[in-house]
């Protein structure tokens, strides 16, 4: 039961909505991850790697999930990687779940054109020729 209004009281509303001065009530829903792109998988890596490369699939494909080890085993010891054109990782936190490991991980990339070889970015500093 409602209590009348004092003297000095706003009068009592039963309607939610009625907040004098106030926004409107709304639902809070829950927060959605946000995804930037789409996901690149190993297949479509093996892939564009043959396809830029020029190499078959057969030759490639090893070659690949090596790295992909090699890459993984690195970032499990916490180890900077320092890999370019890719960037410069370095793991800033590890967080051991049941399922695995999560890594909080900083990635650095220049600036530069990634059409460009890095022949033709030191050429463009006026370092080496590369033709010589």
């Amino acid at each position: 039961m409602a209590r009348p209004p004092t003297k000095n009281s706003p009068p009592l509303s039963t309607d939610a909505t009625a907040i004098p001065g106030g926004p409107a009530p709304s639902v809070v829903k829950s927060a959605q991850p946000v995804v930037a792109g789409a996901m690149m998988r190993k297949k479509e890596l093996i892939d564009a790697v043959t396809d830029r490369a020029g190499v078959k699939k057969r030759d490639c494909k090893p070659v690949i999930e090596a790295m992909l080890a090699v890459l993984g085993e690195a970032i499990a010891e916490d180890r900077e990687l320092n890999l370019q054109p890719f960037g410069k990782l370095k793991v800033n936190r590890r967080k051991d779940v049941p399922n695995g490991n999560v890594f909080i991980c900083r990635l650095r990339q220049n600036n530069k054109n990634p059409d460009q070889s890095s022949e033709d970015q030191i050429a463009a500093k006026g370092d080496v020729d590369p033709k010589a």
